[in-house]
């Protein structure tokens, strides 16, 4: 079982602490939101939770079965999809899904095929990805974070992009597929991202008063 602990995290950029002092567990299998407004530092966290860019203070501790996990090792135990993760463009998709399956396994051993069916881009499976519309790049994104195999699943202001028929997508996939995961979700407050959290954690009450 894998188990995350934030111990006394602060980050900052120009001088300016983003958040301080800021400790929290994480337990396998919750499901929790990282709250926040515009410019909060909600992204800013879950990109250090997942050693995408690194904390100025404290720790990020990811321990598996109380054995303490390899910083350069992290990145096999979670997966993580954004607006701003850049994609390769000249891949076609199903490419792009080969691609991935060289550095990560998929859930049940799906295979490409199904993988694109379950993504729902099955008429798009030998268009250019830099062919692709945000809505469909954002699926795609989700879709392959969603589908890997790991324990721990971040996911950044989820249903940027999407329409209602790819909202509905989401939160359908989503719900199936983090059964016994951990999962943190960065967003602003809409509900159809986190509706599968029942626990918050709000970054503005780590931030350091001037």
């Amino acid at each position: 079982m894998l188990s995350i602990q934030l111990s006394n995290l602060g980050k900052n950029f120009n001088k300016e602490w983003i958040f301080r002092n800021l400790s929290y567990q994480i337990n396998p299998n919750d499901k929790i939101v990282i709250l926040g407004g515009n410019g909060s530092g909600k992204s800013t966290l879950l990109q250090v939770i997942s050693g995408f860019i690194t904390e100025n203070e404290g720790d990020v501790i990811y321990k598996l079965n109380d054995k303490i996990i390899p910083v350069d090792k992290i990145k096999n135990y979670i997966s993580f999809a954004s607006p701003y993760i850049h994609l390769i463009e000249e891949f076609t998709l199903t490419e792009m899904i080969d691609h991935t399956k060289i550095f990560k396994p998929f859930v049940n051993d799906l295979s490409t095929e199904q993988i694109i069916e379950l993504i729902d881009l099955t008429k798009s499976k030998n268009k250019l990805i830099k062919q692709f519309s945000s809505g469909m790049k954002q699926r795609l994104k989700l879709g392959v974070a969603i589908l890997c195999d790991t324990p721990v699943l971040l996911l950044d202001e989820p249903i940027s992009n999407l329409d209602a028929n790819a909202i509905d997508w989401y939160k359908k996939i989503v719900k199936e597929y983090s059964k016994n995961r951990t999962v943190i979700v960065a967003s602003n407050a809409i509900q159809d991202e986190f509706f599968i959290c029942d626990k918050q954690l709000n970054v503005a009450d780590f931030k350091p008063s001037k």
